[in-house]
């Protein structure tokens, strides 16, 4: 019998929450679809901002959107903060989404719910810099994000060798 998640030392559960998220993000810059779903509960759901695709229902759905954008408009993303609460199963992150077939690259947020029982993210609540507008760029106006050590280029090779050159509107904003 296995511990549940919920009942392993709170450094474990740190370190659980840490890694699953950056797997899950490894398969997302891998567009590796078995990788990330592994992340998830199976009935997982990922929430957007509106006027988006969203909400994305289950693992392996939530798998195949991001597999998708890497192969059609060059998605790549960096995590560039990370806190977990093993206390109430949650964590928060900070990313850079770079979407370099569209030369542009937009930051946000992230809170994610874990499962209890098996560790693994049951709900991603996605916030974005601002809307968006059409703009390459998306970031917060006037916050110093050389200065603070972020990810300022994409850091995987893109686009995509598969990367097809057409691209929708609704793939252009996710």
């Amino acid at each position: 019998m296995t511990t549940p998640f919920a009942a392993l030392p709170e450094g474990e559960r740190r370190a659980r929450m840490e890694r699953t998220i950056r797997t899950y993000f490894d398969g997302c810059n891998e567009a590796d679809v078995e990788k990330m779903a592994a992340c998830f509960t199976a009935d997982a759901v990922h929430y957007f901002p509106p006027g988006l695709e969203g909400p994305w229902k289950g693992a392996r759905t939530i798998a195949e959107h991001w597999r998708r954008l890497v192969l059609t408009i060059g998605s790549a993303w960096t995590i560039d903060r990370l806190i977990t609460d093993p206390a109430s199963n949650q964590a928060v992150i900070e990313w850079t989404h770079y979407k370099t077939a569209l030369n542009g690259f937009l930051r946000g947020d992230e809170w994610y719910a874990f499962d209890g029982e098996s560790g693994l993210i049951t709900e991603i609540r996605a916030y974005y810099a601002s809307r968006g507008d059409g703009r390459d760029h998306v970031e917060l106006e006037g916050f110093d994000y050389e200065g603070r050590g972020y990810h300022l280029a994409c850091p995987v090779p893109r686009p995509h060798q598969d990367a097809a050159p057409q691209h929708t509107a609704e793939e252009t904003t996710v």
